[in-house]
């Protein structure tokens, strides 16, 4: 392979700040206010204010630093990062254990669907927050900030059927531009009352902690804010790689976010009342009003790399069996990555609205935010663990301390934040849990279908045997679709017995999705010979891929299998599921799964098979 070029990286530099930093980038705009003025409020004192400070950085410094940054991204699933590729890679270390394995692939699903939840809350709290400036700008504005932030998010969410390449080229600079003038805001601020640099000794963590641990556990709720964004530098590895997210991370925008923190920390020392906004009230009164301007495009690109996120991992769940087929569009002829997920971008509108009018301010959302985050974050040490002992084989004292210090860090932001669902946690809680809900039952119910299926099987070696006795044979080729590797295909025996017919040659053809991202595409195809013109061909494609069989199709030519679309015919069984009672899911969850199922996109147009080409042969299945 060859070495980057000096081009290369300052593009993926460039891309990174503008992507991957978004939700992280725009939390000062509310983390300081929100752990003084929030649900639990500090005295607005010297020793709080050294001492959140002091929290806020170390926190910052173990969780995103040292946890994401210098160890998490080392566990790349071949390139990809994200929770359910860290699932797919734990997966194959504990293969061999069925019950370990089940454990695992539970969290890692629950982690994805506390994704969802937070995907949700991010846009609004902050478009909010940012439109809030016209609180300190121009108080009498202050009545159209939920009607613009409504106006602004529902722009960025219609704008989404386009793609984002264009809107995408001008995230860099916008970004670069926001945290330098966090810097810089932060440097001046800094100047006038240097004494707040003393919060970079841990000293004063420990003391604010251990001085009043009930109110400093309180407040752990709201320091969090500070780094909800920073599982995205793992998420986001697979489109930048790990060095430009590392050299911006600590090169750029660690940097500015720790000036900034800083900067707010020392007006508050000036000013006790400026915790009214202390974002804002950094800025000399000329500059807020092209600061609201430029927050709220930082926030709209937060926004932009959430619902990106929120496609991926749609995705995702599809390729690997959590989620039914659904309509997937590639917006961009160069970049596999963009893409736009239709059902989930409505999805994440609706919600999106309702939160905003439901909640009204950033402050009352603050109280929703965090716990998905230290959800997610808790979870992904958990699976790190065994990435840890099992692949990298780390020396149990050293393990043990890394994770346990994690764990410790994690459980109790977690837990601070757990005290907040009466107050608006309840929300991504509750969103986390529909959606694990229906991502298991969907696993589950394929299964169960599968099995039953599979059950209802007739060996494909009789069949074969017994073609002779076939009366009529069509011109072309029959391609049989089938999930199941071993087998005659319900459609073929359908079309057997009722059409009394068999092609000139009959392909078998199984499409499976691997636990990587990737496939080669000198492993994509394989295919079996298995007598009398008849043929097993299996498709394989990672879970980052999109399938596309005709292609596929055209990759069995050194084979001796070429394939003319005008004489092919598909052949695709379609299977109305039955609730029944037998054991398997309760009636609710089958009765669930049948509503998606009838809802999932064709097979016809999830792998890109001409329409034109296709036969569906309908069967019924209890499960």
């Amino acid at each position: 392979m060859s070495q980057p070029t000096k081009k290369n990286i300052s593009t993926l530099v460039l891309g990174a700040i503008g992507v991957v930093y978004g939700d992280i980038g725009t939390s000062p705009l509310y983390a300081m206010k929100e752990t003084f003025a929030g649900h639990h409020p500090l005295a607005v004192v010297e020793g709080n204010i050294l001492g959140v400070l002091s929290v806020m950085f170390w926190t910052i410094m173990v969780l995103v630093s040292v946890k994401y940054v210098a160890v998490i991204m080392r566990a790349d699933n071949r390139g990809e990062g994200g929770s359910l590729a860290l699932l797919a890679l734990v997966s194959e270390l504990t293969r061999e254990s069925k019950r370990l394995r089940w454990v695992i692939t539970l969290l890692g699903v629950f982690a994805a669907a506390l994704f969802y939840g937070d995907s949700m809350i991010t846009p609004a709290i902050s478009v909010l927050s940012a439109v809030e400036g016209l609180n300190i700008v121009a108080p009498e504005l202050g009545k159209f900030v939920m009607p613009i932030s409504a106006v602004v998010l529902t722009g960025l969410f219609f704008i989404q059927k386009h793609g984002t390449g264009v809107v995408g080229m001008a995230f860099g600079p916008i970004m670069v531009a926001w945290f330098g003038i966090l810097a810089v805001l932060g440097v001046q601020s800094i100047v006038h009352t240097p004494h707040v640099l003393a919060a970079l000794n841990p000293a004063y963590a420990f003391h604010f902690i251990t001085a009043d641990f009930l109110r400093a556990f309180f407040a752990l709720g709201s320091v969090v804010l500070a780094v909800t964004g920073g599982e995205a530098l793992y998420t986001d590895m697979g489109h930048f790689g790990r060095f430009p997210i590392r050299l911006t991370w600590f090169g750029f925008v660690l940097p500015a976010l720790v000036l900034n923190y800083f900067g707010q920390g020392a007006l508050l020392l000036q000013e006790p009342k400026a915790i009214e906004n202390p974002f804002f009230l950094l800025a000399p009164e000329w500059g807020q009003m092209p600061m609201v301007i430029l927050a709220t495009a930082a926030t709209v690109i937060a926004s932009q790399a959430v619902i990106s996120g929120a496609f991926s991992v749609a995705r995702q769940s599809v390729q690997m069996g959590f989620l039914p087929r659904m309509e997937i569009k590639q917006t961009s002829d160069r970049e596999q990555g963009q893409i736009y997920v239709p059902f989930t971008n409505w999805t994440l509108y609706l919600a999106v609205m309702g939160l905003v009018i439901g909640f009204g301010s950033s402050s009352n959302l603050a109280a929703a935010y965090g716990i998905a985050v230290t959800g997610t974050m808790t979870i992904d040490t958990i699976l790190i663990a065994f990435v840890i002992v099992l692949s990298w084989r780390w020396p149990w004292p050293l393990a043990l301390l890394a994770v346990g210090g994690f764990l410790v860090v994690d459980l109790a932001y977690f837990l601070a934040n757990a005290i907040k669902i009466p107050h608006g946690g309840w929300f991504p809680v509750v969103m986390g849990i529909l959606s694990f809900t229906v991502l298991t039952t969907w696993r589950r119910g394929r299964r169960l279908l599968t099995t039953e299926m599979a059950r209802q099987k007739v060996p494909l070696e009789a069949l074969i045997e017994g073609c002779e006795d076939v009366p009529n044979r069509a011109f072309g080729t029959a391609v049989f679709m089938t999930s199941v590797g071993e087998g005659a295909p319900s459609s073929m025996l359908h079309n057997l017995k009722h059409n009394q017919v068999m092609h000139e040659r009959n392909i078998l053809l199984t499409v499976i999705t691997e636990d990587r991202p990737y496939v080669p595409a000198a492993e994509r195809v394989t295919v079996v010979d298995l007598g009398k013109r008849f043929f097993r061909v299996t498709v394989k494609y990672g879970f980052m891929q999109e399938p596309n069989v005709p292609a596929a199709l055209e990759m069995c030519a050194p084979y001796g299998l070429t394939f003319d679309m005008m004489s092919t015919s598909f052949f695709v069984s379609r299977e109305t599921v039955i609730p029944s009672l037998k054991p398997g899911m309760a009636l609710w969850r089958e009765r669930l799964f049948c509503a998606m199922s009838r809802n999932a996109m064709s097979a016809t147009d999830f792998f890109k098979i001409p329409t034109n080409r296709v036969v569906e042969m309908g069967t019924q299945v209890e499960i």
